[in-house]
């Protein structure tokens, strides 16, 4: 069950959920409002073949910051990782939804490829897989309201949550865009990590 905004206040004012900073008006119906952090990492295309997901990408990709003088230009079919502004603490009893704005959606900007949620326990800025699927570029600026995250009630806290070393949790506390940690989950050996 999803909060509502009655009950995102409460749990914003009794510490339940954090939200920092939380913007004015951001708060909708069912959600919340959030915004476009500085950093964002590309792929370097011109010098690599393909995404091999057994090996590290670090190299693969490139670190840009923007600021209230430098937007981003994301051209389409393009693809890149970028940030809240915020930094969002989840309850081990919650899951925070990250979804699109319908407005943005409207001129074809996907704010997320598959990863839509925040485990319970997590506390980072979200990450934002940004991809252009319209015929022109689109200029994303600093601070913009670029997605809204609900929080869901689970049936019970989470046993293990997300960051607990047991899980070897690859994005816990993430400030800033990390490249995708796939190649964590094979061996020295290339092959998949066993899991008792």
């Amino acid at each position: 069950m999803a909060l509502s905004d009655r009950d995102i206040k409460t749990a914003l004012k009794t510490g339940k959920i954090k939200i920092t900073p939380l913007f004015p008006n951001s708060i909708q119906p069912a959600s919340v409002d959030v915004h476009l952090g500085a950093d964002f990492l590309v792929f370097k295309n011109t010098d690599n073949v393909c995404i091999d997901p057994k090996e590290p990408i670090d190299d693969m990709m490139e670190e840009l910051t923007i600021d209230d003088k430098r937007q981003f230009i994301l051209h389409p079919g393009e693809f890149a990782l970028g940030m809240t502004y915020e930094t969002i603490a989840v309850p081990n009893d919650m899951v925070c939804q990250l979804n699109g704005k319908s407005s943005l959606g409207r001129i074809g900007l996907i704010v997320h490829a598959t990863a839509g949620y925040v485990d319970p326990g997590n506390t980072l800025k979200i990450t934002l897989e940004l991809h252009n699927l319209a015929n022109l570029p689109i200029k994303l600026y600093y601070k913009m309201p670029i997605a809204q995250v609900a929080f869901l009630k689970l049936s019970s806290e989470a046993e293990v949550p997300y960051g607990k070393k047991s899980l070897n949790s690859k994005y816990f506390g993430s400030t800033k865009p990390i490249a995708s940690q796939y190649w964590k989950n094979f061996t020295k050996n290339n092959e998949w990590i066993k899991f008792k």
